[in-house]
This record gives C-alpha cells, sequence and structure tokens, in this order.
C-alpha cells in the first residue's frame, strides 16, 4: 500500500508545500501547533481542497488539479480518526458501528460487517454498552472500527491522544499500537509530540510552516534532523551558532568546539551545530572519535530518576549554556563545581536553517 502527496494549497500566515510518501507501517508528520499538519489531513480526505498538485493512494488519483480530478471524501476510501473520535453518546458501541456501515445490500450484511469488527478489534465485550461508559482505549478503538467497517484503505489519525491524560495516553497509546501492527494498513499519525511519534510510527516527516523539511525513517530522522526547526521539534534543547569553513571542518564558538561534518552534506548553508542532553558523557564512548571538554558546573536539578545540569565550557570566552541530562544510576553529584565529559564527534548535528540569534 502507498500514498503520494505532492500539494500547495494558501492559507492565512503561510501556503502549504507538502510532497512526502507513506507506505505500509505507522508515517508521522511530526510539527508544531499551527504548522498545516491537519489540513494536510482534510486535503487527504477530501474535506479540504489544494490549490494544486496531486494525490495518489495506491495507484488511484485522489487529487490531480492539471487533470481535473477531484474525488469526494465518500469515494476516496479514506478513514480520517478526529481527535475527539466523533462517538454518538446516546449510542452504543454497536450502535456507533452499525451506522457506518456502507455498500450493505441487507441489515443481515450490515450487521455482520459491524460484528466482525467488532470481534477483530475485541469490542464484544462491551459492544452493548453507551459509548459514554467505556473507557479512552475501548472509544479508540470503536471510532477505528467506524472507519475499518468499510475496509478504508488508510488510517489517519489527527492528534489521536491530545485530549487525554498522561495515564491514560500511555494506556491508548499501547492499545492503538497493538491495533495497527494487527490490521495491516497504511497509517498516517499527525502529532506535535516527538516521544509519541518516537514510539508509534516506522517514518518520519517534520513539517515547519507548511512545509516538509525533511522526511526519513524514524531512526535517522533523530540521529540527524538537519535543520534547526527538526532538532527543536525531535527534543534538541542544546543549539548554538555555528559555521563551517572550506574544509568541512564545523566551528561552535559558544561552546568551544570543533567537528567535522559527519553528514557531507552540502544542501544549505550550516548555521547551528546541535546536541541531545545525553550525548555528553562521563566515560569515553567505544570505537567513537571525539574528546574530553572541561566544564564549569553552573547549576544542578535533581528529577526523580536523573539529574540536569546546566554546564559551560572552562576557559572558552563568552561561553554558552550546555545542558546535561544524566542517570543517578551513572553519576551522583557531590557538590562539585567542574567535570570533565566526553562528547563523541557524530553526536554534534550539523544544522541549517534561519537563526533566531541571526
Amino acid at each position: 500500500m502507498s500514498l503520494i502527496v505532492d500539494i500547495e494549497k494558501k492559507l492565512d500566515n503561510f501556503t502549504l508545500k507538502v510532497s512526502f510518501t507513506a507506505g505500509d507501517g505507522i508515517t508521522a508528520v511530526l510539527g508544531a501547533s499551527g504548522c498545516g499538519k491537519s489540513v494536510t489531513l482534510k486535503c487527504i480526505a477530501g474535506v479540504a481542497t489544494p490549490d494544486r498538485g496531486r494525490i495518489v493512494l495506491n495507484d488511484r488519483v485522489l487529487f490531480d488539479s492539471e487533470k481535473g480530478i477531484n474525488l469526494s471524501p465518500q469515494k476516496r476510501n479514506v478513514g480520517y480518526l478526529f481527535q475527539n473520535y466523533a462517538l454518538f453518546p446516546n449510542m452504543t458501541v454497536l450502535g456507533n458501528i452499525l451506522c457506518s456501515v456502507r455498500n450493505a445490500t441487507s441489515s443481515a450484511e450490515k450487521k455482520k460487517k459491524a460484528e466482525d469488527v467488532i470481534t477483530r478489534l475485541h469490542l464484544d465485550d462491551v459492544k452493548h454498552c453507551p459509548v459514554t461508559a467505556i473507557s479512552g482505549g475501548q472509544m479508540q478503538r470503536t471510532a477505528l472500527a467506524r472507519i475499518l467497517v468499510n475496509d478504508a484503505e488508510i488510517i489517519m489519525l489527527d492528534e489521536p491522544f491530545s485530549a487525554l491524560d498522561e495515564h491514560l495516553r500511555f494506556a491508548v497509546e499501547n492499545e492503538l499500537a497493538g491495533v495497527m501492527k494487527c490490521i495491516g494498513k497504511t497509517v498516517l499519525l499527525v502529532s506535535h509530540n516527538r516521544d509519541e511519534v518516537y514510539r508509534l510510527s516506522s517514518r518520519v516527516a517534520v513539517m515547519h510552516d507548511g512545509v516538509i523539511e525533511y522526511s526519513g525513517s524514524r531512526e535517522d530522522v533523530f540521529k540527524n534532523p538537519r535543520t534547526l526547526s527538526g532538532a527543536r521539534l525531535t527534543g534538541v534543547k542544546n543549539i548554538a551558532p555555528a559555521v563551517k569553513d572550506e574544509n568541512g571542518e564545523i566551528h561552535v564558538p559558544g561552546w568551544g568546539m570543533n567537528f567535522r561534518d559527519w553528514t557531507a552534506s552540502d544542501a544549505g548553508e550550516i548555521t547551528a551545530a546541535g546536541l541531545r542532553m545525553n550525548e555528553l558523557k562521563t566515560v569515553k564512548v567505544e570505537g567513537s572519535s571525539g574528546r574530553f571538554y572541561d566544564f564549569v558546573i553552573m547549576s544542578v536539578t535533581e528529577n526523580l530518576f536523573n539529574y540536569v545540569v546546566e554546564l559551560r565550557r572552562k576557559d572558552t570566552a563568552d561561553a554558552l549554556i550546555l545542558y546535561w541530562q544524566v542517570s543517578v544510576d551513572v553519576w551522583h553529584w557531590n557538590g562539585q563545581r567542574e567535570i570533565s565529559l566526553f562528547v563523541a564527534d557524530d553526536s554534534l548535528m550539523p544544522l541549517r536553517g534561519k537563526c533566531e540569534w541571526s
């Protein structure tokens, strides 16, 4: 199964210019609120219309501005799971699913389709319960059942856990992951939550101000987000101005660090460097090139399972703050004010994009 999206749409604050593909498994679109993620889903579903471009699902053209093709939402066979699930509160689980069945030639066939998907999603025990009396995970599976009962070719999830508290979010997310593995559909997830994206998806597309800046495997995107906005969206807390010289060396004056551009990419000028908080190490990483740096400890915040330490490079003029997150099992603060930490060269990320400080 495959989805190809290449569209443009003028919005109030920017122009949506989205180009990406999605195959089997879960592809996540990661972006801040208001960047165009939900509009992208609406364009795929046919609820909104792009100004130009093309959308193809499993070799079936849903939209093509040049050829004048724009299938109605009913003909696209796309499942769209809304944030609030859009269930009918006065109906049972079975009733909600029955009212969504299309293309059934008789009431018996309609009921069989509903019963089949109820069994598939393990809702038999609650099928006669009002949806207001079931758990959050069961509500989500009921909403998914309404999509799957018509054999939707793709399932699109719009911030599916945003309305849930932390404990319920964890349980419902685990349920959803299990369901997605079983149904074998192309799934498109949009979210601003990097942890959620990392746990659920196999591929990630990073969106900023209506543009997909970069897409790739989950591991690649989080290891090398490539852009300033991508770094921030994937949780990089340490970002500083940087320049690349003619020899491929990247200089980060505020950290007093230099490293080679291990990405070997010329796709735009390097303006910054990123370093994740847990990439500073108390011992040398075996098999990695890098070096130890001397730091002054400015402050230490003790959390339940780790410390977040505020550092400045020792003997570096105009040194910028670096944050180090370390497990309490690895390091215990004894009041010391200086420390030497190892930084591997390939843990420093070359980043491109407009800097707030420029």
